[in-house]
């Protein structure tokens, strides 16, 4: 026992350090670099964290239910978001060149650039309220890593203007994250009768996403890039890319796994004696 809470404490420790330094090289390329319009970052990181003081006061001081819930306005937002900017370019310029590796590499389709820093906002303040409250479960926190991967992608590509477009297909994602929030926030609220319509609806509508937003959208992105692979010259781009999206891929592995297990025990309560992953940890 007194082994296992040293190892939670040691990656407790490096996940800190690895934060702190990500938020150093913020401010570096803010102050230094005069990089103004990474500002957005921080305000992604005062948004959220202003939204959980709002509903720590006003509804739950509970800090999962807090936590899940500004997830929840997070995957709401970036996913308007993302539809909108992708419908936007999809109208003004049609879907001829769209998804080509110079407009996917190079480009920067309107209002990507800024979402993307929002987006990276939100990761960093959800690391840090993880952390604070330990809203983890093990000494290899699958969550913490997942958003860590985030953050070093998200900012290498800030930093670089480069691969944008890519990083906004990824957030996709993010559509299947509003039913995973949903369903925490619901099973907070005591509503767990599997037999109702609401949530029957609400799991259908979580595996659709998973399968479609999710799971074959990021195995899409991995092929895209595998095939473009001669295109991206001698950078530490394509490599970040695919080591990125390989992390994504593992994750989403055992988040289907995990969501299965949660959907067979919420299907029969009874032979469910204790909270299991999905009820004790966030989900991503």
């Amino acid at each position: 026992m007194v082994r296992r809470v040293r190892d939670e404490n040691k990656a407790e420790i490096f996940f800190v350090a690895t934060l702190v330094l990500w938020f150093v090289s913020v401010l570096f390329e803010v102050v230094f670099n005069k990089r103004k319009e990474l500002l957005s970052i921080l305000a992604g990181c005062c948004f959220f964290q202003t939204a959980n003081w709002f509903i720590h006061f006003f509804f739950s001081p509970d800090p999962l239910f807090v936590n899940t819930s500004v997830s929840l306005l997070h995957s709401s937002i970036t996913s308007a978001s993302v539809v909108f900017i992708l419908v936007n370019e999809w109208l003004k310029n049609g879907s001829y060149g769209m998804f080509d590796h110079s407009q996917l590499f190079g480009g920067t389709w309107p209002w990507a650039y800024p979402t993307l820093c929002f987006s990276c906002g939100y990761f960093a303040y959800d690391q840090w309220d993880m952390l604070h409250y330990r809203l983890y479960n093990g000494w290899i926190p699958a969550i913490l890593f997942h958003h860590l991967i985030l953050l070093i992608c998200f900012s290498l590509a800030l930093y670089r203007n480069v691969t944008i477009n890519y990083l906004i297909l990824t957030l996709i994602c993010e559509l299947h994250s509003i039913f995973l929030h949903v369903r925490k926030v619901r099973r907070m609220a005591g509503i767990r009768d599997a037999k109702s319509r609401i949530v029957r609806l609400e799991w259908v509508l979580n595996w659709v996403t998973f399968v479609v937003a999710r799971l074959v959208s990021h195995v899409l992105i991995t092929v895209k890039l595998l095939r473009d692979a001669h295109k991206f010259g001698q950078g530490v781009e394509l490599p970040l890319a695919l080591f990125g999206m390989a992390g994504m891929n593992l994750l989403n592995v055992f988040l289907g796994i995990d969501l299965y297990n949660a959907f067979r025990r919420e299907k029969n309560p009874q032979g469910n004696g204790h909270r299991r992953h999905l009820e004790g940890e966030k989900e991503g």
